[in-house]
């Protein structure tokens, strides 16, 4: 049973990693929000190249060379590299966005992988928050700003991948949950100020 339990975390653990949250989310944006093609084929390589492609392909490169031991990152001090590298594919990202005048919902949420991802640098130093949990839970946030109370529903999909991280033994119930509660009202809160900034 338990066997059974550890294989279904690890593939809950593994499909929802956070940049499968990246490429998913900016591609309903990209159709959602953007009327232009060129604007939505914008959207989509930037998520895909910068949120998806890049910090994957790090990981891996960083785990072959042995700076990461295991498939979780479990040891905190290896992930201040490859996360602080990311930022920069972020910021990248961020400028493109703005470049081509993405919606500004977009690029607020695009803004919060940065902000979020530092802050989360900060705090791996002395505590080892699930970037997993935030993973899910900013993009669940994104997604309520933008659709409201119906996107909830999909608050399953976060308790799922905090579940996994406690199953795995790769986090603890409390940070699992620092990082689901402080990704959702930090992503929240930045969009809220960003959208109503600019508009």
């Amino acid at each position: 049973m338990q066997n059974r339990k550890n294989k279904l975390a690890r593939i809950i653990s593994t499909i929802f990693v956070p940049p499968s949250f990246i490429i998913i989310i900016f591609t309903l944006f990209a159709f959602h929000l953007e009327t232009e093609p060129a604007q939505r084929y914008i959207t989509i390589l930037v998520a895909l190249i910068f949120g998806f492609i890049s910090p994957i392909v790090l990981f891996l490169y960083y785990r072959k060379k042995g700076k990461i031991i295991d498939l979780d990152a479990s040891i905190k001090e290896e992930r201040t590299v490859p996360m602080s590298i990311s930022v920069i594919f972020f910021i990248v990202g961020l400028l493109i966005l703005v470049a081509f005048k993405i919606n500004m919902v977009s690029i607020a949420f695009w803004f919060c992988y940065i902000s979020n991802t530092l802050i989360a640098i900060i705090i791996n130093k002395n505590w080892k928050i699930s970037a997993h949990t935030m993973g899910a839970a900013g993009p669940l946030a994104a997604l309520f700003f933008l659709f409201g109370p119906v996107t909830l529903v999909f608050l399953v999909i976060v308790v799922l991948v905090g579940w996994s991280r406690i199953q795995l033994k790769c986090h603890s119930f409390s940070q699992v949950m620092a990082g689901g509660i402080f990704a959702f009202i930090s992503t929240y809160i930045q969009i809220y100020l960003i959208v109503s900034y600019f508009s």
